[in-house]
């Protein structure tokens, strides 16, 4: 029997249909597999006026042209740098003074998880842990104090007693908060007797003292884990470039360094089978031929990890001197202070973005840390040094309010998502008056691109990102985050050079 026109028309176009459905199908799936594998792009945005200050932003979601446009951000995870340790500051005796004693318990564990949880604030996942006095402690002290005219050369009177009031209880809860936290120790001055001065001010160290100090450094290490705080590095000397005259310090030059790390420090830390790393330098970027003098001497380099910045004079790129000379050495920032000879939140943004945040990781530093975790409304307890220093964080010591500053905010933009263990990747970036950005990779396969914006006005942003982008704009003096899940399978090859 013959089909009539019309019935073969109807069969034409519920064919036609069929197809239409199935193609609509297949491009839905399409989309939700896309949408599985990659998903959005989570966003965080910090603006230079403080109307959103670490604010969740709406998610975005990807094109599949993966077009440039002139401020393009190529993103490659399948080359790696530098692996994270984290981000944090110091908890110093003022800092954990101040937690313990000026607020109330329900206060006390709110600001901590503001501090150290990923979930509930910004993920503080690494702090630098002052061994003894500085000009932010109570008093002047080390762990292993003499009456003047006597020495202690077999550590007898050792003893971190002194830490436990606030310090130990407040490293403690901070790693029940955030278990990723590590640690770095620093001395502002060995003990009175072992110095050339007689006092914590001043002087250098006796000759004769190198092997007493070592072992100083091995029974704090020991000390602090059988606290259940282990010490994942010290540096030899806070800023031993600086002999300050109103609180600790000591200086030690490069060949004392060399010495007492070859000789004493690195061998002792061998005997006692100790991980604990030994970074050199911890002072500030204008003088990098100190660390590469030290790291010269092979005897001394085979006990190192690497060196140490600070960031009061000179400039980030100067990290950058030290790595090419050893690229087999770690880089670490391990101080810069706010305060209020710069109050302007919008000028503390910027330079913390630019410099810390992007600057530090893309010249190769696997912390960044800032000074104090917290001072009060007179920028103390202060100890004879700085008296306008400004912490992340404010404690109010009359009312127990808490003030977050914008270091707080700078600070969060990494360390609530770059991870411990994270890899630094490849991402093309615009200097000055451009889109300057840092992107890592998450030990999760997620990938993190934090972005800034110098310009005085309004800029686009296109990402770009295995054969997709997306679009976005960012106000003037403004930072972002962007967050996305990657693929762990992704082939990788080590970067060789900064990106």
């Amino acid at each position: 029997m013959k089909r009539s026109g019309k019935m073969r028309k109807a069969a034409a176009s519920a064919g036609f249909m069929v197809l239409l459905v199935a193609a609509a199908v297949w491009i839905g799936l399409i989309a939700f597999s896309e949408k599985a594998a990659h998903g959005p792009v989570s966003v965080w945005m910090t603006t230079a006026d403080q109307s959103k200050l670490l604010h969740r932003e709406a998610d975005i979601g990807w094109n599949r042209d993966g077009q440039a446009s002139d401020m393009t951000i190529d993103v490659d995870d399948g080359t790696e740098y530098q692996r994270m340790d984290g981000f944090g500051a110091a908890m110093t005796e003022s800092s954990a003074w101040l937690i313990a004693n000026k607020l109330s318990e329900g206060k006390r564990n709110e600001l901590m998880n503001r501090l150290f949880s990923y979930d509930n604030g910004i993920g503080i996942s690494y702090l630098r842990l002052p061994m003894g006095a500085t000009d932010f402690s109570l008093s002047h002290y080390t762990y292993d104090d003499m009456p003047e005219g006597q020495t202690d050369p077999e550590l007898r009177s050792f003893s971190i007693e002194h830490d436990k009031a606030y310090i130990i209880p407040a490293l403690r809860q901070a790693r029940a908060i955030n278990p990723d936290l590590g640690i770095m120790a620093s001395p502002w001055s060995a003990p009175a007797w072992m110095k050339t001065s007689g006092s914590l001010i001043k002087g250098s160290l006796k000759e004769e003292a190198y092997p007493v100090y070592a072992e100083y450094f091995v029974k704090f290490v020991q000390a602090y884990a059988s606290e259940g705080i282990p010490i994942d590095a010290v540096t030899l000397q806070n800023e031993p470039h600086y002999e300050p005259d109103g609180y600790p310090g000591m200086r030690m030059e490069a060949r004392e360094q060399a010495a007492f790390v070859k000789s004493h420090l690195g061998p002792a830390f061998d005997k006692a089978k100790l991980n604990t790393k030994i970074v050199v330098w911890d002072h500030n970027w204008d003088e990098p031929y100190y660390p590469i003098e030290v790291l010269s001497d092979p005897e001394a380099n085979k006990y190192i990890a690497g060196s140490a910045f600070h960031g009061y004079a000179g400039e980030v790129a100067n990290q950058q001197k030290v790595h090419d000379a050893f690229p087999d050495k770690d880089i670490y920032f391990t101080e810069s202070s706010g305060g209020q000879w710069a109050p302007n939140f919008a000028d503390n943004l910027k330079w913390d973005m630019r410099n810390l945040i992007i600057g530090a990781p893309r010249y190769w530093a696997k912390t960044v840390l800032k000074w104090n975790l917290a001072l009060d409304e007179s920028h103390g307890p202060a100890n004879g040094g700085c008296s306008d220093c400004r912490g992340l964080v404010t404690i109010d010591g009359a009312s127990g309010n808490v003030f977050f500053n914008s270091e707080y905010y700078a600070f969060g933009h990494a360390s609530k998502f770059v991870k411990p263990g994270a890899y630094r990747i490849e991402s093309s970036s615009y200097g000055d008056g451009g889109i300057e950005n840092v992107a890592f990779r998450n030990p999760d396969g997620s990938n993190v691109l934090i972005a800034f914006n110098s310009a005085s006005e309004s800029r686009p942003l296109n990402v770009r990102w295995h054969g997709r982008s997306f679009a976005y704009s960012l106000p003037a003096g403004a930072a972002a985050t962007f967050v996305w899940q990657g693929d762990r399978s992704a082939n990788r090859v080590e970067g060789g050079q900064r990106s």
